[in-house]
């Protein structure tokens, strides 16, 4: 199979493996992006601690982008901005999460890493790359979709509301992208 070549990113960014020095400032980021339902730093340790190549059993695969942040001048290179989680058991793939600062939004970071992790899961062997979203998150949806994601299934009040401004669970759309052929 031949596969693309690595996404290219806007000048000034890089793309890397997660390390666990990583951790605080992703798990800040998370807290920051998902109050409502931010994964516990623990959640994080215990995937990173399954990533890895796939011939020594790693399941799962992270990446942190870094650069600048937009508007931003005290912040340097270094500052993580975006991160994503691959879990990849063929035949099957799935986005354990993505996430980019809001101030760097619009810079195809998002993409950046959809197309790292679809990259990453045709090359572990997956066939599908399967995702869930907010049913509330029309920005994720919209980005999703252009990248060949399609909805197959919803998943009636998985996430939480918020009860600050008395709105119920919201519905988790799953969405898949086919990666291989049957």
């Amino acid at each position: 199979m031949l596969l693309p070549p690595d996404p290219v990113l806007p000048a000034g960014y890089a793309m890397r493996p997660m390390e666990w020095s990583d951790l605080p400032g992703v798990h800040a980021l998370e807290e920051r992006l998902f109050p409502l339902d931010a994964w516990p730093l623990s959640f994080f340790e215990e995937e990173l601690a399954q990533a890895g190549p796939e011939h020594d059993g790693g399941t799962r695969a992270y990446r942190v982008i870094t650069g600048p942040v937009p508007g931003d001048a005290g912040e340097g290179a270094g500052t993580v901005v975006g991160y994503c989680g691959l879990m990849c058991v063929p035949p099957l793939a799935d986005v354990q999460t993505i996430a980019v600062v809001p101030e760097a939004e619009g810079h195809g970071l998002g993409t950046a890493m959809l197309q790292w992790m679809a990259i990453e899961s045709g090359r572990r062997r997956a066939r599908d790359l399967l995702l869930e979203v907010r049913a509330d998150n029309q920005r994720a949806q919209a980005l999703y979709t252009r990248h060949g994601f399609e909805h197959i299934h919803t998943r009636a009040g998985y996430y939480p509301g918020d009860a600050e401004a008395g709105t119920g669970r919201v519905d988790a759309l799953i969405m898949r992208r086919h990666l291989l052929p049957a």
